[in-house]
Formats: structure tokens, C-alpha cells, sequence
């Protein structure tokens, strides 16, 4: 029974700002090691994929990003990497669905999907790989497996399974149970038959679809029709399929635990202790880095002194602490995070009111990545904004023009091939080329290594959406 990996990457992580945000959501965090949570998920993804495929389901958005951290986990491109895109977001439920439709018309009914949370850690593979051959066997009798984490603590951050008989190497479920009290969490681990939910799940492709078209008819319903609606795309042979937002806007948004599993009457669940961690939260993060004698960690350049118990990570400045305790001290470019260990959960109330004063903080971070690249803000105010833009090798920006900013570009290091108005240029280290607003103009790198310039923007409004793209490779309005 050929098995294909299957990975949902939607998650926006609030509760790890400021790293995290919309824009460079959760899965693309790196962790202490310099891998990202997807890298790490994809190459896990493709131990396992027997037919060479693994397919994502993420927003469109995340496309060429997703597409950097895979090529670092698989170079040689051994594995196929197929992506289902979404306009936005609409929970589990129908991009399982969605992703079940392609396994069946590339595999069939009885090929075995594998669901993979793009933001999870497993620390064991070997076990894990154990664990699937497990739930596949399941699979393979119909029923729809879930992995349950052989809990370590009363963890009341968890929703919880309460396992019944035993079916080969897993059990059959008596019920899934919302994230309970304290009191009520120690009673599941003493009981020993409760195992916290991974909302990572295995079963046959049909299977599934037949189990939705039972417990969830609506959900099953306009999936269908979004996928229809993508064969006009290529659907057939085309690794990359966008649905149509007219069609997804009719899609329920609801999880697969709600619309399928906590309905269906066949549910295995398999025990694992394989290292697992959904990376919830700093707390989470801290518990990655080992402690010194006072129990502090750190990630990047710190100094500690006189202190206890604190966490902190930086991304590119020097922090120190002085006669504290208790402490998590995240820092980047733009914002700096201090959270008591205790209040870690309650960091995505500061999302939610950064969305709602409109902040951009909630957004992007300082260096935004591109499809070509990235771009960093060194410095803006009134008319102005500094940017510093790294361009790979090869890459080119879209051919665009300005209505509002003029911009000056210099080359601080490799060599630019522009066009600026009716001219083509090629621009050398130290060389610049002035733009104004209404010209026509792309940067393109030519080179092997990459393009870094210095662009100073000057006008009425310097926006991102002040854009209007004439070409562009990536496909992008």
C-alpha cells in the first residue's frame, strides 16, 4: 500500500511573537540548529513517502518559501514536491479533503495518506517511522489512526484521548476530550490509558473521503468543487495547484477532529513516545536549549549575571540581564518580547491587539522574504525609507514601475543587470542608477553569487502596494 505524505502548513504561531508572525509564520522558524520546523518536517516527510511524493497544503503565500526550505532538506530533489495552494485559510478538514481527492486520482482509493503538521518537532524518527508502520496496518483495515503522545505530565495545553481495547499495536478510541483542568489532567495520567492529541492522523485516501461524505457531506461537498474547479490549472500534472478563492469562500472552515474523528465510529489511536513537541510556545522553545547551574537559557549573543531561571533568545544584538529571575526575553530587529514562564500562552493576546491598532509588527519582520530574495529596512521617516536588498543568484524582481517613490539603487556588492526606463544597464560594485517615479525598471542578478544593493526611496507615499507589475517570473499580479 503506497504511502504519501501529506503536510499542512497554515498555522500563523502567535503565541511565538515577535519570531513568528504572518508573514514568516511559525514553520519557518529556525531552531538552535539552523533548521527550520518544515525542513525538518518535509526530510521526515520523505523517509517515509514510498511513492516519491510528498504533497503540502499551505496559503499561496508561503509557495516559494516552502519551496527554499524543501530544496535544503532534499538538493539532489530525489522526492516530489507537490503543493495544493489556498487562498486562505479554512482549517484541517477541507485541505485534508482537498488532499485526499489528489492521492485518489494519482493513487487510488486504497493509497495510505500520512498528515503532517508542518510546525511539529519529533526528536525520534526511527521510532516515529516504527509508529506509521503501525497506523498503516490500521489504515489498511479501515480504520482512520490518530497518534497519540504517551504523556510526561498533567499538561492541561493539550486536548487528550481516552484509548479503549486493544487492535494490534494501537487501541481502538472511546473519545477525544478538550483540553482539560489540572485536577483533571492528573487523573489521565494516572489512569494510563489517555494520551495527549498530535493531530497527526493516517488512513487510506478513500477511506476518508467515504468517512466525510457520511460525518461531514458539506465539508466533502465543496471541496469537490474546488477541486474541479482547479482542473482547468493542470491539476492532472501540475505540481503546483491554486484553488480559486471564488470557490474556497464557500468552504466550511472546521478541523478534522471536529467534522470526522470525534464523529466516526472506526477510530484506531497509535501510542508514541518519539520525542514529540508542537512548539506551543516559548516555554516549549526554552525547554530545546540545556540549562546552566542557575537553570538559564540562551539562544545568540547573551550575558547573564546574578539571575535565575530566564530564557533568551536574539537574533543580532548583544542582550544582557542583571539580577533577574523568571524571565523570557525574546528579541528581534523591531520588537522585544518579556514574558513571565508562567504567561507564555498569553502571548497571542499581544498579536490580537497588534492586529487590531493595525500595527505591522503582526506582519512582517524587518527583512521581509521574496520569491528573488529578501529586503531589509534600515531606516524610514517622512518621504523616505532605506532598504537593503539581497537578490539570489539568477533571480530577478518583477518588471514594475511607481506612481508615488523614485528610487536609487546602489551596488554594494555583485553586479546588477537593470532595466530603468527605455535603457538596459549593467551596474558594478560602487556603480548606481537613479529611477524615477513612472519609469518602468527590474533588477535581475546574472551572477552566481548574490546581489546585494542599497535602494533609498523618496516620495509622497513608499507603501508596498504603490506596484504595478508589467512581468513577472514568479507569477505574481
Amino acid at each position: 500500500m503506497v504511502l504519501i505524505p501529506v503536510i499542512l502548513s497554515g498555522g500563523a504561531g502567535t503565541r511565538l511573537w515577535p519570531v513568528s508572525r504572518e508573514g514568516h509564520p511559525k514553520p519557518f522558524m529556525k531552531l538552535a540548529d539552523g533548521e527550520s520546523l518544515l525542513m525538518k518536517t518535509y526530510a521526515r516527510a520523505c523517509r517515509l513517502a514510498s511513492a516519491g511524493e510528498v504533497l503540502t497544503v499551505t496559503n499561496r503565500d508561503y509557495y516559494f518559501m516552502c519551496g527554499d526550505e524543501f530544496a535544503k532538506a532534499d538538493p539532489e530533489g530525489h522526492h516530489q514536491a507537490s503543493f495544493i495552494l489556498e487562498p486562505f485559510g479554512r482549517n484541517t478538514a477541507p485541505a485534508i479533503a482537498l488532499a485526499a481527492l489528489h492521492v485518489v486520482e494519482h493513487y487510488g482509493t486504497d493509497a495510505c495518506m500520512l498528515v503532517l503538521a508542518a510546525d511539529h518537532l519529533i526528536q525520534d524518527p526511527q521510532v516515529f517511522a516504527d509508529a506509521v508502520a503501525s497506523a498503516r496496518h490500521l489504515a489498511a483495515n479501515n480504520y482512520l489512526v490518530t497518534f497519540g503522545i504517551v504523556p510526561d505530565a498533567p499538561d492541561t495545553g493539550f486536548g487528550y484521548i481516552e484509548a479503549g481495547e486493544h487492535i494490534g499495536c494501537g487501541h481502538t478510541v472511546k473519545r477525544f476530550v478538550e483540553k482539560p483542568d489540572t485536577e483533571t489532567a492528573i487523573t489521565y495520567l494516572s489512569a494510563g490509558n489517555y494520551f495527549w492529541n498530535s493531530g497527526m492522523f493516517c488512513f487510506k485516501a478513500g477511506h476518508v473521503l467515504e468517512e466525510l461524505s457520511l460525518h461531514a457531506p458539506d465539508v466533502l461537498h465543496s471541496a469537490t468543487q474546488c477541486w474541479e474547479a482547479m482542473q482547468p490549472q493542470g491539476r492532472h500534472n501540475a505540481r503546483m495547484m491554486e484553488i480559486p478563492s471564488a470557490h474556497f469562500e464557500t468552504v466550511p472552515g472546521i478541523s478534522i477532529d471536529y467534522a470526522l474523528m470525534e464523529r466516526s465510529s472506526n477510530i484506531a489511536v497509535v501510542p508514541g513516545a518519539f520525542g514529540w513537541s508542537d512548539i506551543g510556545s516559548w516555554s516549549a522553545i526554552s525547554k530545546l536549549v540545556l540549562p546552566d547551574k542557575h537553570h538559564n537559557r540562551s539562544l545568540g549573543d547573551a550575558v547573564i549575571i546574578d539571575s535565575h531561571n530566564l530564557f533568551i533568545e536574539s537574533e543580532d544584538r548583544l542582550v544582557a540581564a542583571v539580577g533577574v529571575d523568571n524571565l523570557m526575553i525574546i528579541d528581534t530587529a523591531d520588537a522585544l518580547l518579556i514574558a513571565h514562564p508562567d504567561k507564555t500562552q498569553d502571548v497571542k493576546k499581544v498579536v490580537a491587539y497588534l492586529k487590531e491598532s493595525g500595527h505591522e509588527a503582526c506582519r512582517q519582520h524587518r527583512t521581509v522574504l521574496r520569491p528573488w530574495g529578501t529586503y531589509t529596512i534600515l531606516e524610514e521617516g517622512p518621504q523616505f525609507k532605506i532598504k537593503r536588498i539581497e537578490v539570489k543568484p539568477g533571480a530577478s524582481l518583477s518588471l514594475q514601475m511607481h506612481q508615488h517613490r523614485s528610487e536609487h539603487w546602489v551596488v554594494v556588492s555583485g553586479k546588477a543587470n537593470v532595466v530603468n526606463g527605455e535603457q538596459e544597464l549593467s551596474i558594478n560594485t560602487n556603480e548606481s542608477t537613479y529611477i524615477p517615479a513612472g519609469h518602468k525598471h527590474r533588477l535581475e542578478n546574472p551572477g552566481t553569487e548574490a546581489l546585494v544593493i542599497i535602494e533609498v526611496q523618496s516620495g509622497s507615499y513608499l507603501g508596498e502596494d504603490d506596484i504595478v507589475r508589467f512581468e513577472d517570473i514568479y507569477g505574481r499580479n
